[in-house]
């Protein structure tokens, strides 16, 4: 075995470019099914991660439509319909719901001396941390009587602290400006990062619903409300209590085929809509990488059977000597089959040296999955026992005396 071995990687030496044409196809089929398939277990782990973040138990009404778009969920805020006292009838109206909290959210300026930037501003209720799970990191979060006075008061989160005021520390007690609106800092939210529908939590900032509806923008909407509900809610039977509840404040007739200008979303459901791109990116990776070891196996295949035609002399001798046809498809196997490992090999490898990469620019976790990268080992390795069967097969019947004869 070992000699055979020795022959096949001489041989395959003998023929480097050759050699590197045919390992060239598998090399790039498990690159692909490893580098793309582990991209979309982190992205799915990430997903469920940013899941979590939403908050416990949380059933969402939002406004307009929900689109997937640049990895991440958008809503259409561009609907003004959805008013306070839809989120008030949702919240006396579901007998499940323990507390519920409506919001406006905006992406806009803010500025604290001559330092300025960009923040997602989120008008919202007192209740927002314990319903969207997270808590002020020093300072605290605004209350009911700050909601009633419509205070100019406001909750930042650390990024947005400390790109103001240098550390999340620093800010409380500090002014903001938001809408030439002079604002008291009287918290910093802890870090969350971003959630599942594609907001930083950490680049938000909290103002009471009272004050951004009334002293800062007068507006007379909402973009929509979160929802906790108690354990064991049955939440199918609480969309559509909600969805009935709003369809008739709207006067949406849905049996007549008039469409909702809402939307009712679970953490669940948000986890759903973003794994159908998930999917697609896995199937992008099967078919890549399917398409490229198919490529592969002609390669080794045309390979093997011109290194057939080559070695017809060198078949014959050994044949003569006392070679066995069983020695002959064993030396040619375990060249195309060395010759595919090595290429599944050093795809495999490359690609989990630029997933290292992906995850820490990417921000994603780190999976790597062990029967994901034996699996593509294996793979190559069959592949080219495969694609090399005929080849061997072939030389294990080259007819010995007209060998001899030719030569």
């Amino acid at each position: 075995m070992f000699l055979s071995l020795r022959i096949a990687l001489k041989s395959l030496a003998t023929h480097k470019w050759r050699t590197l044409l045919a390992m060239l196809g598998v090399f790039l089929g498990a690159f692909a099914l490893t580098g793309v398939l582990h991209v979309s277990l982190a992205m799915e782990r990430k997903a469920v991660e940013e899941t979590e973040k939403l908050g416990p138990n949380l059933l969402m009404a939002m406004t307009g439509n929900i689109r997937f778009r640049r990895g991440d969920l958008r809503a259409d805020a561009g609907n003004t319909r959805f008013k306070l006292p839809d989120a008030e009838a949702l919240l006396r109206g579901l007998p499940s719901v323990v507390e519920g909290v409506p919001y406006l959210a905006f992406a806009m300026p803010i500025r604290a001396g001559d330092r300025k930037t960009m923040c997602q501003l989120v008008a919202t209720w007192p209740a927002y941390p314990r319903i969207r799970g997270g808590a002020p990191q020093f300072g605290q979060f605004f209350d009911q009587d700050d909601e009633d006075e419509k205070a100019f008061v406001c909750v930042l989160g650390p990024t947005i602290a400390t790109r103001l005021f240098g550390s999340p520390e620093a800010a409380v007690g500090q002014s903001v400006l938001i809408f030439r609106a002079r604002l008291r800092v009287v918290g910093v939210m802890e870090e969350k990062g971003a959630d599942v529908t594609g907001a930083n939590q950490d680049e938000q900032v909290f103002v009471p619903l009272s004050t951004y509806m009334r002293r800062l923008a007068n507006r007379n909407y909402i973009h929509g409300v979160y929802m906790q509900m108690a354990d064991g809610t049955d939440f199918e039977a609480s969309k559509d209590a909600a969805q009935a509840i709003l369809r008739r404040r709207h006067d949406i007739k849905a049996d007549k085929g008039q469409p909702d200008d809402f939307r009712v979303l679970t953490a669940k459901d948000t986890m759903n809509l973003k794994q159908q791109a998930l999917d697609l990116v896995r199937t992008l990776g099967y078919i890549s990488s399917s398409l490229s070891f198919g490529i592969g196996g002609l390669g080794i295949l045309s390979i093997m059977i011109l290194l057939v035609r080559a070695r017809r002399l060198e078949i014959g001798v050994r044949r003569a000597v006392g070679a066995r046809r069983a020695d002959i498809v064993r030396q040619f196997l375990l060249e195309s089959g060395a010759m595919s490992a090595a290429g599944g090999g050093a795809g495999t490898v490359a690609a989990l040296l630029l997933l290292v990469v992906v995850y820490r620019l990417g921000d994603f976790p780190a999976v790597f999955s062990p029967w994901l990268i034996g699996g593509s080992l294996f793979g190559s390795a069959a592949l080219g026992l495969v694609a090399g069967a005929y080849p061997a097969w072939s030389a294990a019947h080259v007819a010995v005396l007209s060998v001899l004869r030719d030569e």
